[in-house]
């Protein structure tokens, strides 16, 4: 049984990998140069940039990662962070702690006149959280498709998660809004900051359940990879070469079809046939590739969704300030473009991204497609965001610029180019009531053997959801053949 995947992302370099372990027959095609797509990497002579994602979760013993890793045999080198970030504000500067007590309690400490109710949401939020998490071991897939897939949901669920049913329609700012928490704009701008890196929205509209995992996660283990999260790429790379699986860079498919099996083409004209394609992408690209696609994928394949603008800076590491955190938000008081920011610079001894006495660091904030849609808006507001981006880090560390020996910018155009997402689109939807859970876009695309992985398919963004999307469709392909 042959299997083709489009895309080296995460998600698709996990379906290849589970499915070359298995002994199924699997070829992967990649359009860059690099592994991970969204999780890759670039080098410029000798600095290394992670392209976008940095921060590590599903780590820990029993994550995700960690059981995909484990069951292939592969390590990467990682360091478990007591302190996740330094979340910076106008008026106050925050530490995530993993700890969750001692988070709690500085995050009380800030706003002693509401601390019984923090401390009360937080209870009801981790509890949540723990019942939901209890579901990533069966790992069932949404929304169920099959009447398979319905009685795996069925077997994988306890009387503990009946509880969560009168929160499945409820936004995290309707669960603030039972504990008094709803007009406390400084509180909940700190939950936003979360949630607009993790879950593309923010309090107002996310789906609360799908809000308390992503602010809980972190301290079940969020860890600094050395070199960046393209270590996992690398090692999911050997693992599907160690079990015979082929693998292709600079091949960018161009055309499918179906006849009794698929044909995919690639930009050189070379044609592979497969029994099953595994699609790893922004389903906005798929409808050029694809025909027939229906229903609520076709629909959502219109859908516009966030872009990114990056700075990937080459710093001299004597000028940064001792203890400088690793991992850090600068906000002001909106979410607005370039007023929300997520920082990471790697760790002084990191000699696969920088040489010594140099650091790279890479500097993110959301964006409005809106902004980019003609050359001269392009050229204009990139000038202008940029500028922005580092007048906001020079809130905090004043003499920045100082430190800067080399910067370059990933605006939209340029993740285009290395990714092949139309317009640059990023980090999936946003996971609204709307759009999660039940009503995410399931893995089967409704074409007989058209699977679908990565950011845009259930569970959503980061290199977790990837993985997990990565994980339904091998499951499919070969039921039955591997536990995790």
């Amino acid at each position: 049984m042959h299997t083709l995947i489009i895309g080296g992302g995460i998600g698709g370099l996990t379906a290849a990998a589970l499915l070359a372990k298995t002994g199924h027959d699997v070829t992967l095609l990649e359009a860059s140069l690099e592994w991970g797509g969204c999780a890759g990497k670039f080098q410029r002579r000798h600095t290394l940039f992670p392209v976008g994602a940095t921060l590590g979760m599903g780590f820990e013993q029993g994550g995700l990662h960690e059981r995909v890793l484990r069951l292939l045999g592969k390590e990467v080198p990682l360091r478990l962070l007591d302190e996740v970030m330094v979340l910076h504000f106008p008026k106050r500067i925050i530490t995530y702690y993993r700890d969750r007590k001692q988070h709690l309690d500085s995050i009380c400490g800030h706003f002693p006149h509401v601390d019984k109710q923090i401390r009360s949401f937080y209870a009801e939020l981790w509890t949540a959280a723990a019942s939901i998490r209890k579901l990533m071991k069966p790992l069932p897939a949404l929304p169920p498709k099959t009447a398979g897939e319905w009685a795996y949901l069925l077997s994988s669920l306890s009387p503990e998660h009946v509880l969560l049913a009168p929160f499945a329609r409820a936004t995290l700012l309707d669960r603030l809004r039972a504990y008094g928490l709803d007009q406390e704009s400084a509180f909940i701008h700190v939950l936003d900051g979360q949630l607009i890196d993790s879950m593309q929205t923010t309090s107002r509209h996310v789906s609360y359940l799908m809000a308390a995992t992503a602010l809980d996660i972190y301290h079940e283990g969020a860890y600094y990879v050395e070199g960046g999260l393209y270590r996992v790429a690398e090692r999911l790379v050997e693992s599907i070469q160690e079990n015979g699986g082929i693998l292709k860079k600079n091949r960018r498919v161009v055309s499918t079809k179906k006849d009794n099996y698929w044909i995919a083409v690639d930009q050189r004209g070379n044609e592979y046939s497969a029994q099953h394609i595994v699609f790893n992408g922004a389903l906005q690209q798929l409808p050029s590739l694809v025909s027939g696609l229906s229903g609520r994928h076709r629909a959502m394949a219109d859908v516009l969704t966030w872009v990114t603008h990056t700075l990937y800076l080459t710093l001299d590491g004597s000028l940064i300030p001792d203890q400088f955190p690793l991992f850090q938000q600068i906000s002001a008081d909106s979410m607005s473009e370039g007023s929300h920011l997520f920082m990471s610079i790697s760790a002084p001894d990191d000699r696969l991204r920088a040489t010594e006495g140099k650091r790279t660091m890479t500097v993110s904030t959301h964006s409005s497609p809106d902004h980019w849609s003609t050359k001269e808006q392009y050229d204009s507001y990139k000038d202008r965001l940029t500028e922005k981006m580092l007048s906001m880090i020079e809130t905090v560390y004043p003499d920045f610029r100082k430190a800067v020996m080399v910067m370059e910018t990933g605006a939209p155009k340029a993740w285009e180019r290395y990714t092949l997402r139309p317009n640059g689109f990023v980090g999936g939807f946003p996971q609204t009531v709307r759009h999660a859970l039940f009503g995410s876009l399931s893995h089967r695309s409704g074409i007989p053997n058209l699977w679908l992985c990565g950011d845009s398919i259930f569970p959503g963004g980061g290199t977790i959801g990837a993985t997990a999307s990565g994980i339904h469709c091998a499951r499919s392909i070969a039921p039955g053949l591997f536990e995790l």
